[in-house]
């Protein structure tokens, strides 16, 4: 309930709260997997660069295994994330469709 007793709903339309909402946590979530990508593609090239045995120590590291692990979790989210991304999608089409019907000619 907000303060004086009465309950709001969010808006859907297109310049409402919850439209706003999504977008910016779509927006978050796309900055976050590009981020992301572009370290753990960092790593494989930095872990390429390392010698046999120095690739060894690190990965036999506590380290090694929260990142490994931080990125199996990732993988498993990533249908999650795509679904979250098509509901987006179709949110926004819904509310901002890309041409509205045309009008019957001679009108």
């Amino acid at each position: 309930m907000m303060p004086g007793g009465s309950e709001q709903q969010p808006t859907a339309g297109p310049h409402g709260l919850a439209y706003e909402q999504a977008r910016l946590a779509y927006n978050i979530i796309q900055a976050l997997l590009e981020h992301t990508r572009v370290t753990q593609d960092l790593v494989a090239l930095m872990a390429q660069a390392l010698g046999d045995e120095t690739q060894e120590a690190l990965v036999n590291t506590p380290h090694w295994a929260a990142y490994m692990d931080s990125r199996r979790a990732l993988e498993q989210t990533r249908q999650d994330v795509e679904t979250f991304a098509q509901v987006w999608t179709r949110l926004a089409e819904e509310l901002n469709p890309p041409n509205g019907p045309e009008p019957p000619a001679g009108v």
